[in-house]
């Protein structure tokens, strides 16, 4: 921090019509350590100023032409950097006066005929203001610089998350596959950059499909990198690393039961991954081609079935997040499709998306959402469902990420 200006560095201006009167003062100021410029009436005063930024203006305020009062008024509305302190130099002492010098911009009044004593205290009261001013601008001019070196971090950052949302999106290689007897479709709507949730499906033989819907604990990066992980331990594309797969014969694939695909990702959690975190999922088995579904709920919303015939029917019966305890058990329940019934894994983005006056969605609300779009195709379902979401939230963006797994049984 540069050092602070003293005494004889401060310069100040008197201003009087009276030669006399400015050599008095300026003996005066002299003696204490000011550099003194003089000027004999209020135009030539303040064609100084408008060149030389003085730290004290000594103003007579009565002088022929332009007055004192008028001088200082045109001052104060001259650009400058750094504070300038205004004393009127005046035998007024009426309370109306007195306002309407302050209304002008003085910061001070001395009595004339001038004190010494009085003179040097008014400065000093002066000095200490201009002390604070330049304190203050350092002080700003510090927190401008270190705001400008947080923007240059901020706007690496997110350049940074933008590419980090590109790459979480890219886990979800297809948001529509047909798989023949069934037809899977994806929605992943991060509330920030990244986001917690996680949604997916893979082929677990020809004749099984495998489907889930994770929501990771926390919001951010940690949990973005969190839902990558489990990503990969529930692909498609690398099966040998599949969780919920295991090889029944050579060349053949079966799915473990869900609960054990709970209990194994749980398992992981504790022994593998050991970080402070958690996460609830749906994950689902279901058989092309008897329509047969086999799913575990572990702490996520209940999955939905919208029958053909506009049904709802909500599964499981809640269950424990995995990761929260390490021999936390886990219930496989089953349910079966018809031709044109969906089966809907939904995150709690959507159950708990608040209205205005804050009341959640919940699973009335989605149910009520699902029925009035059955005639739609899973994408137009979708769709419909985020837009139902930001009507019934009065706001385009979302508190929490927005994701779920649509199934169509075809049958």
């Amino acid at each position: 921090m540069p050092a602070q200006p003293t005494l004889c560095q401060r310069h100040v201006l008197v201003v009087d019509d009276s030669k006399a009167q400015r050599k008095v003062l300026s003996l005066s100021l002299a003696r204490g350590g000011y550099r003194v410029t003089e000027a004999g009436s209020g135009e030539e005063a303040l064609a100084l100023c408008r060149k030389t930024a003085f730290d004290i203006v000594l103003s007579d305020w009565m002088m022929p032409g332009m007055t004192g009062l008028e001088f200082c008024r045109i001052y104060r509305s001259l650009p400058r950097e750094r504070y300038g302190y205004f004393i009127l130099l005046t035998s007024k002492s009426e309370k109306t006066e007195i306002a309407d010098g302050l209304d002008c911009g003085a910061d001070d009044f001395l009595a004339k005929p001038v004190s010494p004593d009085e003179l040097r205290a008014r400065l000093r009261a002066g000095e200490r203001i201009l002390g604070m001013q330049t304190e203050l601008v350092e002080k700003n001019r510090l927190i401008g610089s270190t705001l400008d070196q947080l923007q240059k971090v901020y706007d690496s950052l997110d350049r940074d998350l933008i590419e980090a949302r590109k790459l979480q999106q890219t886990l979800i290689r297809d948001r529509d596959h047909d798989f023949g007897r069934g037809q899977v479709t994806v929605l992943l709507r991060p509330s920030g950059h990244v986001g917690g949730d996680m949604v997916g499906y893979f082929p677990i033989n020809p004749h099984t499909v495998g489907l889930y819907s994770i929501d990771v604990s926390g919001h951010g990066v940690a949990s973005a990198m969190m839902t990558a992980r489990l990503a990969g331990f529930l692909s498609g594309s690398s099966p040998e690393h599949n969780v919920a797969l295991r090889a029944d014969t050579p060349g053949h694939r079966e799915g473990w039961p869900p609960h054990l695909v709970a209990q194994r990702l749980n398992r992981l959690m504790f022994e593998d991954l050991k970080v402070d975190q958690y996460f609830t999922i749906a994950y689902a088995e279901v058989n092309l081609l008897t329509g047969l579904v086999q799913l575990v709920q572990a702490g996520h919303p209940h999955p939905v079935i919208l029958r053909a015939n506009g049904q709802i029917d909500l599964l499981g019966n809640g269950g424990l997040p995995v990761g929260l305890i390490p021999e936390a058990e886990f219930e496989t329940v089953r349910a079966c499709l018809l031709p044109g019934d969906r089966l809907f894994l939904v995150s709690d983005g959507v159950t708990e998306c608040p209205s205005p006056l804050g009341d959640e969605l919940g699973s009335e609300g989605l149910s009520r959402i699902l029925q009035a779009n059955l005639t739609l195709s899973n994408t137009e379902i979708l769709e419909a469902l985020v837009w139902d979401l930001s009507d019934y939230a009065q706001a385009s963006e979302f508190p929490d990420d927005v994701s779920g797994a649509l199934f169509l049984y075809k049958g």
